[in-house]
């Protein structure tokens, strides 16, 4: 992934650059609109909504349809934007923690754009689990993790500015140590962890090392190794499409009518206590929780021969 042409700022992590992007920019007015979806991720849901009360602005959230395609997700956006017309800031998040949709969001952006609206771009999931370059995404404001699939340890990312777009986003409360034309100044931290953010060029070394385009094939492999034996299993819905640029390693699914907590929860422990496979539950999702599968790079197929069989189990499918 590519930055020099733009700026970048270190904060504690991918929710903290967020927060910062969203709590920070200053386009809006009262009586404006900021648009967000069901699958973006619930820290920011909660920073749009906060720009009511501090902006005066209407907080307006839509559904991503589900099963998803690549048509049906560019025709919510674009409804969405069409039924509001004072809508100047949209939160878009690249890969979905909850069930691993990746949006086209260079598509969503231009749309956005011809509207006149902004758009911050949540991507703490995408950035060493896709293959991408920054400027193809055409968005001015991202944030970004380094622990997810960087391999820093937990708890550093960074946010992105589009060098001429730096005046849109404010000091971080009035900070002073830095000039305004300086991005340090959208990022006013206490003592860092420096041991944590000296390992970051170790970590972005070993990213490049490998290569962004083989660690997004080799985790495509392994998620179409799984799904594409589950697939046809009774009562099981993949909420994560085939289509072609739409999924990365992350998938989720939902076993029939089973949309609860309690009901998520207990498979996710049967998984991991009977099969030995950890998953997680995601809330949020519209049409009910889910349970999401995210292999590694180190992730054998053997490990998902095993999520097969107990997928073939719990669900009384005859497994091929």
């Amino acid at each position: 992934m590519e930055l020099r042409p733009r700026k970048s700022r270190s904060p504690a992590g991918a929710t903290e650059a967020l927060q910062l992007l969203i709590g920070g920019y200053n386009k809006l007015k009262p009586g404006d609109s900021v648009l967000y979806a069901d699958l973006d991720y619930d820290s920011m849901q909660y920073a749009m909504n906060a720009l009511g009360a501090r902006r005066g602005v209407d907080v307006v959230k839509f559904d991503v349809p589900e099963p998803a395609t690549r048509q049906a997700v560019l025709d919510a956006y674009a409804r969405a934007l069409e039924a509001n017309p004072k809508a100047r800031l949209l939160l878009l998040t690249h890969v979905s923690h909850r069930t691993g949709l990746v949006m086209p969001v260079t598509e969503i952006a231009r749309m956005a754009k011809a509207k006149g609206v902004d758009v911050i771009l949540d991507a703490a999931h995408s950035w060493g689990q896709m293959d991408f370059r920054v400027g193809e995404l055409e968005v001015d404001f991202v944030g970004f993790n380094l622990h997810k699939w960087i391999g820093a340890p937990v708890g550093v990312g960074f946010l992105y500015i589009r060098k001429d777009r730096l005046a849109d986003i404010d000091r971080d409360l009035g900070d002073e140590d830095f000039p305004a034309t300086d991005i340090r100044s959208r990022v006013h931290t206490g003592t860092v962890n420096f041991a944590t953010v000296l390992t970051v060029p170790a970590a972005v070394e070993l990213h490049q090392q490998i290569g962004a385009a083989a660690k997004q094939a080799r985790l495509r492999y392994l998620r179409d190794y799984w799904v594409s034996r589950v697939r046809g299993f009774k009562d099981i819905e993949i909420l994560t499409p085939d289509e072609a640029g739409l999924y990365g390693a992350i998938t989720s699914f939902r076993l029939a009518g089973k949309t609860s907590k309690v009901d998520n929860d207990a498979t996710v422990a049967k998984l991991r206590d009977a099969y030995k496979v950890l998953t997680v539950r995601r809330a949020g999702v519209a049409k009910g929780q889910c349970i999401r599968v995210t292999p590694a790079l180190y992730t054998e197929e053997a490990d998902l021969d095993r999520l097969v069989e107990a997928l073939a189990a719990i669900t009384g499918t005859k497994a091929g």
